[in-house]
């Protein structure tokens, strides 16, 4: 199966659009965790790392970061912003910036530790492609390195498709965010519309996306980690370390390959 390529022109206005994206917890939740694993990574792959927040900061604390996404777009921003960090002077280790499918993922080495975050795994559509993802992640890992991530829990697609539609208005940019929910695959539909003036005029481009994810059962999904031989399997619930329950929002997933 294909992944739809989202991220497009939305590229641009995400981090502006996304502002209120806790990027500090799940950079304190990846320390605390590879803290209880007793591991300090050197090499570290950012898969989905979108417009860089996570690698760029994990870059700027000495590890050597991959950063993979599907989207141009995505990285782009990334590596620009990449270099606006290092024009103001501030200490980065280079970024290694990757398009790659993440079913598909190969680095140029062994890393310590692979993360995903922001429920990028989400955009896996089938049972098939998480399998595919992890195999290709438990690949790229040392022996004894870890995998964190985290993804939506199915409660949260229902609150979405309950409390939708979404509307942001702005002087100079505008969205509406409609959701179709699939309850038998607990999957969604996220149709965004967005409306962004052009230059000081009051004339506004119009664009749109589409973006498809499915959630899955946190059982099933440490079935699929230890399937492809990841061990030491743990899941956490909403940046804690507490099981997950009916009302969990988002999964977070430990694992580390023998």
């Amino acid at each position: 199966m294909t992944l739809m390529v989202a991220y497009g022109k939305l590229a641009a206005w995400y981090d502006r659009l996304m502002a209120g994206v806790p990027y500090d917890r799940w950079l304190r939740f990846a320390e605390a965790y590879w803290e209880k694993r007793g591991l300090r990574p050197r090499v570290v792959a950012d898969v989905g790392c979108g417009t860089g927040n996570t690698a760029i900061a994990f870059a700027a604390s000495g590890m050597r970061v991959y950063g993979i996404d599907l989207s141009e777009d995505m990285l782009a921003v990334a590596a620009a912003k990449e270099a606006r960090v290092r024009e103001e002077g501030r200490s980065c280790a280079p970024v290694v910036w990757l398009r790659q499918d993440m079913r598909e993922l190969e680095l140029p080495e062994p890393v310590d530790a692979a993360v995903s975050f922001c429920d990028c795994l989400n955009y896996l559509l089938e049972e098939d492609d998480l399998s595919q993802a992890f195999a290709a992640v438990y690949r790229a890992l040392k022996p004894g390195g870890t995998f964190l991530f985290d993804m939506h829990a199915p409660e949260t697609l229902r609150r979405y498709a309950h409390d939708q539609p979404f509307v942001l208005t702005e002087p100079d940019v505008c969205y509406i965010w409609t959701c179709r929910f699939d309850d038998r695959r607990c999957e969604i539909e996220h149709d965004l519309t967005v409306f962004v003036r052009s230059g000081r005029s009051d004339c506004y481009e119009r664009f749109g996306e589409v973006h498809i994810q499915r959630a899955y059962s946190w059982k099933r999904v440490a079935e699929k980690l230890r399937a492809v031989g990841f061990v030491d399997v743990d899941v956490f619930s909403d940046f804690t370390w507490k099981k997950p329950g009916r009302t969990s929002l988002r999964l977070f997933f430990g694992a580390v390959r023998p």
